[in-house]
């Protein structure tokens, strides 16, 4: 008899800044590695922030300098595969944290999980042509159009067999934002979300929509991957307290270990395809 698929546990931590977001993807990719946590999903959106990928050209930012401290947008370049991303409100980011060989998991198959939660979420939401792009990984609509629009991309790294980093999916975001940047390092590209397209424009972006869209995925995502889901999700969800017993757990699983997460060894992948619209 095969032995059970080990859970999926997933957390939604509401609204964090992304270097909070980002400390705490790489003690628990440490941990998982060491096996001390199990495979997690992180679920939660960013106050606006860009992000670069490793290798990322820099001059794909198109706002200056001056227009980002006006506005307390940070760049900041990361260890993902991909090109310009932009985070912000109405966006839901999800990190997952996966032992890719304890769970006998390649990479491209997570890939294409990922994608796969990603087109069910945008179906379960209203958006029914969302699907992917050849060549172009990630969540795309009207792929067979002249001009086919991006709603959700990805970016991944993984270290010691582990994946972090993940992808961003526009709920409710405010698509003017995207004129920061040649999303997806490509000039022209034009970015969309669940809201635009089907027809609620006039709303403001909203962590509720977040919130009800992280659900829908993260169980998606559990059904692609053949994974027990586990843990609380939107609306039964509390963020402030999924936040304190990560907390808990990174500051257990790192207690006499004076290197930290910094001490992982090198990276042995990434893949990117940029942002939601980079």
């Amino acid at each position: 008899m095969d032995a059970p698929a080990t859970p999926l546990r997933a957390s939604w931590l509401g609204q964090i800044a992304y270097r909070e977001a980002w400390d705490l993807q790489r003690a628990l990719a440490a941990a998982r590695a060491d096996g001390r946590t199990e495979d997690r999903l992180l679920l939660l959106e960013h106050p606006a922030v860009l992000t670069l990928g490793r290798q990322a050209d820099g001059s794909h930012v198109r706002a200056t300098q001056r227009e980002l401290r006006r506005r307390g947008i940070e760049v900041i370049r990361v260890e993902r595969g991909g090109e310009v991303t932009y985070h912000g409100p109405g966006q839901l980011v999800a990190y997952p944290i996966i032992g890719l060989g304890a769970r006998g998991l390649l990479l491209r198959p997570l890939v294409r999980a990922l994608e796969a939660a990603m087109i069910d979420t945008c179906a379960a939401l209203g958006v029914r042509d969302a699907d992917r792009r050849e060549g172009h990984p990630g969540c795309w609509v009207a792929v067979g159009s002249p001009a086919p629009r991006k709603i959700g991309a990805l970016g991944l790294r993984v270290e010691r067999g582990v994946t972090y980093h993940g992808i961003a999916l526009n709920v409710s975001v405010d698509l003017t934002d995207f004129d920061l940047i040649d999303a997806c390092g490509m000039p022209g590209v034009i970015s969309t979300s669940i809201a635009e397209e089907v027809g609620r424009t006039a709303e403001p972006p909203t962590t509720e929509s977040v919130a009800r869209a992280a659900t829908v995925f993260a169980r998606a995502l559990a059904t692609h991957l053949g994974a027990p889901l586990d843990g609380p999700l939107p609306p039964a969800a509390d963020a402030e307290a999924e936040r304190a017993e990560l907390e808990r757990l990174v500051g257990a699983t790192t207690a006499g270990d004076s290197t930290g997460p910094a001490a992982a060894p090198a990276t042995e992948a990434s893949v990117g395809a940029g942002a939601v619209g980079g």
